[in-house]
């Protein structure tokens, strides 16, 4: 079984990581602590793009582009998360400073 890392616990070090990478993060929603899903806003040079922290059909943690492949504009990024913080209010949502809307951590995309 794959050991699980506190959301909060997460967020903090994204957080410490961006600043190591001198890329600005913000935390706009807090979550639960324990167990509360996260979003990654990132915002690059040609627009936004959300990753929603999913897991795959054997309990791996991954990461889904789900505001779809290309960018998208602020306005259609802030639709996303506001659905997805009417499906579940315990999510965490932070937005990331990523110029080429790479994520700035490890991420395995499903």
């Amino acid at each position: 079984m794959e050991a699980r890392l506190k959301s909060g616990l997460w967020v903090s070090a994204l957080v410490r990581q961006c600043d190591r990478l001198a890329r600005p993060a913000v935390v706009l929603k807090k979550g639960a602590p324990a167990s509360g899903g996260i979003v990654v806003v990132l915002r690059g040079r040609a627009g936004r793009s959300a990753l929603s922290q999913v897991r795959d059909g054997e309990g791996r943690l991954g990461w889904m582009r789900a505001t779809g492949e290309g960018p998208v504009d602020q306005e259609a990024a802030d639709a996303y998360v506001a659905r997805a913080l009417k499906r579940d209010p315990d999510l965490w949502i932070v937005e990331v400073d990523a110029p080429e809307l790479i994520p700035p951590f490890e991420a395995r995309m499903v």
